[in-house]
């Protein structure tokens, strides 16, 4: 997997200056367009739109440096309509205008082209096991919450803070399947996961029921599910999760991420709240070959 991965790479890097298709870059590397964007934010840690941007604008600064051509030729050459929409994104990279940086030889940043590789640590076990579930739903309080990568997300903590305890304990009734219990369930997640980015938020439980007239649904369809187990710090270890999935578990198992809900259930939490133990449920396929 991360052989092709490094071929979508080197394509970015000889298309830079042209339309970079994101499904020509998942045909690459063999794999789905979601699960490409998935798979090069959670290694890379930022959005794959974000990365050729850093590089067209690197480029970009080397050229306007250079002085051989207009800043215009510059801008069109790398995708911008206008000098102004070049400058805003230059000065956004650069923290200087290009006109500015060509007159005064100024010190510019750079993105260097990435490629990847697989650390072999042997250092700690991944816990995993694949499920397959008919169909669901998640039953619980949903909020509209931005994506934070490390730390405490206050609007997810605020927002389960509101849940009062009845509601906590009806929701808790309803729970007739794994993952058993209150779970913390992610959807409509932006493919990019770019950090601040907008998701739906499901503070509720796994059912077959039908959602009582005051709790929001969501129906999740049959499919396939890997389970990672996970334990350390609150809220580092369960955060890091993630990160672990993609860069140790995908590039060397047959699947890949699928569209569906990411589920968090905590199995575990110490007295003092520092360290808890939990399940992250992900929507996955197996894939050709």
């Amino acid at each position: 997997m991360l052989d092709r991965l490094n071929q979508a790479m080197r394509h970015i890097e000889e298309h830079l200056d042209e339309r970079i298709d994101v499904a020509e870059l998942a045909r690459i590397a063999v794999t789905s367009e979601y699960h490409f964007r998935r798979m090069f934010s959670a290694l890379a840690g930022m959005p794959l739109s974000e990365y050729v941007r850093r590089r067209r604008l690197s480029v970009a600064g080397a050229l306007v440096i250079a002085g051989e051509e207009t800043l215009l030729d510059v801008a069109v050459r790398y995708g911008y309509g206008s000098s102004e929409a070049f400058a805003r994104a230059f000065r956004a990279v650069h923290g200087i205008g290009p006109g500015e940086a060509r007159r005064t030889g100024a010190a510019l940043r750079f993105q260097p082209p990435m490629s990847f590789r697989l650390v072999i640590e042997g250092s700690m076990s991944m816990r995993y096991r694949i499920v397959e579930k008919d169909e669901f739903r998640v039953v619980g309080r949903k909020a509209r919450i931005p994506l934070v990568h490390l730390g405490v997300n206050q609007p997810m903590a605020d927002h389960i803070r509101s849940i009062d305890q009845e509601t906590l304990g009806r929701m808790a009734a309803l729970s007739d399947q794994e993952p058993r219990g209150i779970v913390s369930v992610c959807d409509d997640i932006d493919p990019g996961r770019a950090e601040g980015s907008e998701l739906d938020y499901y503070h509720g439980v796994v059912t077959g029921a039908d959602a009582p007239g005051d709790l929001d649904a969501l129906v999740v369809p049959a499919g396939t599910w890997v389970v990672f187990e996970s334990s350390g710090p609150v809220p580092e270890a369960l955060q890091r999760i993630w990160a672990d999935a993609y860069s140790q578990w995908f590039p060397s198992n047959p699947y890949r991420t699928r569209p569906g809900p990411e589920i968090m259930r905590l199995t575990r939490m110490s007295q003092d709240g520092k360290e808890a133990a939990a399940e992250l449920w992900l929507p996955v396929e197996r894939t050709e070959g």
